[in-house]
């Protein structure tokens, strides 16, 4: 899970990261304001399946598409690229169209998105 850019509001990226967790599941949380680089980075040293972007600022389809680079750039398009936060729906498609897998809007629940991720992200070998 990312928190990437300005935004400060990383509440949900936290319950989100602890739901997956208590599923089960191997979760990394970056902290507040990294840049794309910087998650991809992580992504890569933490050979990741997925990434998650908590995204609230507006900033969603700068962010989304130098996330989505950088993973080409190192190799790593094959890491299952998710997000959350305030997204328009009209932005759905654009970003779908740039890879993103798949967008959860506030009111998502967290057993939603635990099932989503079971159902599209490879389970490590831990689990």
């Amino acid at each position: 899970m990312a928190k990437p850019g300005l935004d400060g509001h990383d509440r949900g990226a936290k319950v989100v990261a602890r739901a997956l967790r208590d599923a089960g599941m191997e979760v990394v949380y970056t902290g507040l304001h990294q840049t794309p680089e910087q998650i991809v980075e992580t992504v890569i040293q933490e050979d990741a399946d997925g990434v998650g972007l908590s995204v609230l600022s507006g900033a969603h389809m700068t962010l989304f598409a130098r996330l989505m680079e950088l993973l080409a750039e190192r190799g790593a398009d094959d890491v299952v690229v998710f997000g959350g936060g305030i997204i328009p729906e009209a932005d759905f498609a654009p970003l779908e169209a740039m890879g993103v897998a798949k967008v959860f809007t506030p009111g998502a629940t967290t057993e939603e998105i635990v099932s989503w991720v079971r159902a599209n992200v490879a389970a490590s070998p831990a689990e």
